[in-house]
């Protein structure tokens, strides 16, 4: 709600940069597209390893207690 906020305040200090940002906010969000998905990935990967090197402790008891 506050970015579109702030989007209204451009257009009305300024339309043709307020249309520019609106037209090229989809462009950006295509093109961070795949580093998203490549961090959700490595971000998967990292809690793999964690759940590895955690897996003896919790089989000691080191876990939290349910």
């Amino acid at each position: 709600m506050f970015s579109f906020l702030l989007w209204l305040v451009l257009l009305l200090v300024c339309w043709p940069l307020a249309l520019l940002a609106l037209v090229l906010y989809p462009l950006c969000w295509l093109l961070t597209l795949p580093f998203r998905l490549i961090g959700i990935g490595v971000e998967g990967i990292f809690e793999l390893l964690r759940a590895v090197v955690m897996l003896p402790a919790r089989i000691l008891g080191g876990g939290a207690r349910r």
